[in-house]
Formats: structure tokens, sequence, C-alpha cells
């Protein structure tokens, strides 16, 4: 295994030959990663950017700064407007072709304002394997991902965030809530309000790997590791999550037995098609990836 100070400067020294960089910065320890080896590498010429929407998660956003004061970089905050636009609402396979599209049409002007001379994500090696359609439209805006070109996988990641003693070493992955609807339902901000209040009254009993599926029919699917499916169970519990679930406009609430797993939609939807599509169009209505 190689030494972790080896791979900080290896990615440190990646990163010190843009020149500048503008970091698309989500908080999450692939991005939190990148921004702490951009400012270690450039100083004042590394911006850490975070999007905020409607597709953000409660608490999110104030993490993100807090931990980018922490890095020591400069952090700026813009609004995106995917919401807005009906071909990302609509849900299609493709959902997150449009919403990396609007994030770079936006990052790509503030670069220039800023004289930025590159822009990087946090792409690592374990993405390449997924249908990812928002690799494409990074690819469309020349966007960088440092942690591929390392040959960085997310266990890697890792241990160098915990090496430079980043709170978010561990944290699990926290996709775009619209990622819990399952394709070919509409993403309107009233079920994405329904799912963030949903997975913050899971947070608030103590678990961290949660999710709350939206599927027809206002019908919530609880995933949760194996582990805390007893706990959920429970007699009091259950009927405090119904009562709160139905309060928030779900009508149906079920507990997937199969307990929590990344991309969980997956199981729906002919991957080896969607990764031939070229354009990432596709004549699904169920969800490809569950975009972590």
């Amino acid at each position: 295994m190689d030494d972790v100070a080896a791979l900080q400067n290896r990615l440190i020294g990646s990163i010190a030959e843009y020149e500048s960089c503008l970091v698309a910065y989500s908080g999450g320890v692939d991005s939190a990663v990148v921004a702490q080896a951009a400012h270690l590498a450039l100083g004042p010429r590394a911006v850490a950017v975070t999007a905020s929407s409607a597709s953000l998660a409660a608490g999110e956003l104030a993490s993100a700064s807090e931990l980018a004061r922490q890095i020591g970089i400069r952090h700026e905050v813009i609004s995106t407007g995917e919401l807005a636009n009906p071909s990302y609402t609509r849900n299609a396979p493709n959902r997150c072709y449009h919403c990396k599209s609007e994030l770079y049409s936006r990052l790509a002007p503030l670069a220039s304002q800023l004289a930025l001379a590159t822009i990087a994500n946090g792409a690592n090696t374990d993405d390449r394997g997924d249908y990812r359609p928002g690799t494409l439209a990074a690819n469309e805006y020349a966007v960088r991902s440092p942690l591929l070109e390392c040959g960085f996988d997310k266990e890697t990641v890792r241990r160098l965030a915990a090496a430079w003693q980043l709170p978010v070493w561990d944290k699990p992955a926290t996709p775009c809530l619209s990622s819990r609807i399952a394709y070919g339902e509409e993403v309107t901000p009233g079920r994405l309000q329904m799912i963030d209040a949903a997975e913050q009254t899971l947070r608030a009993l103590g678990l961290r790997e949660v999710r709350v599926r939206y599927h027809r029919g206002d019908l919530a699917r609880i995933e949760v590791p194996l582990t805390d499916l007893p706990r959920l169970a429970e007699a009091s519990v259950r009927a405090t999550l119904v009562s709160t679930f139905e309060a928030l406009g779900f009508r149906y609430i079920t507990l997937d037995l199969a307990g929590f797993r990344s991309g969980s939609l997956n199981s729906l939807v002919d991957l080896d098609a969607l990764r031939q599509s070229t354009t990432g169009q596709f004549s699904g209505s169920v969800s490809p990836r569950d975009d972590e």
C-alpha cells in the first residue's frame, strides 16, 4: 500500500500544474480532498464553489462552508436553476446530465471572472464503471478530475482525508435529493422537501446511512443498514415514523427488507443499454444510477 504522504504529494503536484483552479465543491469527501489539495498547491489561486438549489439536503451547505473554513480555501456559493429545466424535472435517466450541465454552465463564466484557469471536480476511479451522464457534461466543459487522473479510488480518497484530518473522511455519500425519486416520476420542489424532511427524521434517530426513495403514488421506501431494521420495526418507532411521514405527504410508508444499498434503483434498468447511449438519451422510465 502506497504511503499516504506520497499519495497526498502526488495529488498536490498534479493540481499545481493547473496554475489556478475552481473546485466544484459539494463538501463531500471527494471534493473536500480536492479542495484541500488545491489550497495546498495553489493557495489563493484556488477557490471552492458550492451550488445551492432545492435538491441540496438540509444542512449540507452549512457543513460545506464550515469545512471550507477549516481547510482555509476561499469559498463561494452560487444558485443553480436545474428545476426550471423541463428536461431535468421530467426525470429521465439522463437527469444528471442536465444537472451537471447547469452547474458547469454557471461555473465556467465564474472561473473566467475570477481568472481561474481550470475547473476541477471530485470524480474518482470508482466512478468509471457506472453509467454517469454527468460525465458527458464535464467533458463538454473541459472539467478536470484530479483524483481520477491520479488513479485514486474511494478508499484512497478516504485515507487522504483522514490523514488531513478532514472530518468528512468517513461521511456517507450524500447525493442530491433528486436521486431518491424513481425515474419517470417528476422532480418537484414539494417532493424534494418531503424526502429531505423524511431523511432528517431518520437521522434524528441516530442513523447515519439512510435513503427515502420516492415511488409513484407518494410511496416512501425506507432503506437503512440491515442492523438498523429491527429498531425501525419497533412498535413505538414505527408508529412515530408512520405519523410523521404521513404528515409530510406520503400515503404509503414501506421498509425495504433488503436494507441500505447504494444505487438500488439500478436493478430496474438495463445498464448495458444505457452505457451504449453516447448522448445520455434513453427511453426508459426508471433510474440507472443512484448518483452516489
